[in-house]
């Protein structure tokens, strides 16, 4: 199934939760430009200029205004084009603390979000759900409609993991449909393509499995209410990406944590929109815990797929962003960190 997405002047990307904060490291790549780090947050601290007794300071650089890291991910992602913006969050974090005392200290405009995109079924991108919501739908205007939730409809009772010989390991809970009701969320459940806010963004189905060296989520397992028992869910076919298509440069994925493979997200990316060079993909390639074989080949075949920028983030671990470094141009590998807001 192909999309027509219209070309956006330009994207920005406000990273509320990631694995990583790094304030003062710039971007590496002159495309991408990069803000929210200490210079940023200096010169919007507290006016010092009324205070004889810091010697004439203007600004005061304050700790408390620097965001956290947390496993997991949350990116408000703003697309342009002309005068008009249309705004998506891609997940939540962890849990409500990491999202709300980081998006306060970014004074992220929350009201402009109107849909949350959860690009699957794992606690630490939809345990910030709904606290997301309470404070986006509190940021909007007074009689507003509450919040957009897009959600795949096949919610596991559970999501754990079990290696070999040890027993299995459970996550907590992703909250319910009922609850991100409650929450003041209105459910869309979407299991199929289909754009989002505006017809500017679109969100994949099912990521076919095409790479041989792509397994999925090792050692994954759900619960399945309806038997009572824990089922191998190695697959995880729930996982879905965000897309959308910048001017003169070209599609642009976020991931959320690329369990069924990055490249084969980056493939069929360019399924959807064929024609179409893949400039960018944001987000986490989960390869932290992965075979030096895999690492290689990923990056071996996301330099073949001929992506310019690689915001890699959240699980895509130290060696896998070494080896991008390694094999790709400079500047390809622009590091995700928290409390960045990046423009494309």
């Amino acid at each position: 199934m192909a999309l027509e997405l219209p070309e956006l002047d330009s994207l920005e990307i406000l990273v509320i939760v990631d694995n990583e904060l790094d304030p003062i490291s710039p971007s590496p790549n002159p495309a991408v430009a990069q803000s929210g780090g200490m210079k940023t947050i200096g010169l919007n601290g507290p006016d010092l200029t009324k205070d004889p007794s810091r010697g004439g300071a203007a600004r005061e650089l304050r700790m408390d205004h620097i965001c956290c890291s947390a496993h997991g991910l949350s990116l408000l992602i703003t697309g342009i084009r002309g005068s008009e913006r249309h705004t998506v969050l891609f997940d939540t974090g962890p849990e409500d603390h990491a999202f709300e005392r980081n998006a306060r200290r970014l004074n992220a405009p929350l009201g402009d979000v109107e849909t949350i995109q959860l690009s699957h079924w794992h606690r630490d991108h939809s345990g910030g759900m709904l606290k997301a919501i309470a404070m986006i739908n509190a940021a909007k205007p007074a009689g507003s409609e509450g919040v957009k939730v897009d959600l795949h409809p096949a919610r596991p009772k559970y999501r754990g993991l079990q290696p070999p010989g040890l027993p299995v390991v459970s996550l907590e809970a992703d909250p319910t449909f009922g609850e991100i009701e409650g929450a003041g969320g209105v459910v869309e459940r979407m299991s199929e393509p289909h754009t989002v806010a505006g017809g500017m963004f679109a969100v994949s189905g099912e990521i076919p499995r095409v790479t041989p060296y792509e397994y999925g989520l090792r050692f994954g397992m759900r619960y399945e209410e309806a038997t009572g028992k824990w089922e191998s869910d190695e697959k995880m076919a729930d996982e879905r990406f965000l897309m959308c298509r910048l001017k003169d440069k070209g599609l642009v994925m976020f991931t959320g944590c690329s369990h069924a493979g990055v490249v084969n997200a980056a493939r069929h990316t360019l399924d959807l929109h064929p024609d179409t060079p893949l400039y960018a993909v944001m987000g986490g390639f989960h390869l932290a815990d992965a075979e030096a074989a895999q690492i290689a080949s990923t990056a071996q075949d996301l330099k073949g797929l001929g992506v310019k920028v690689l915001l890699a983030g959240h699980c895509t671990g130290w060696r896998a962003k070494f080896e991008i470094q390694r094999v790709m141009e400079e500047g390809s590998l622009v590091p995700s960190f928290v409390g960045s807001k990046f423009v494309l």
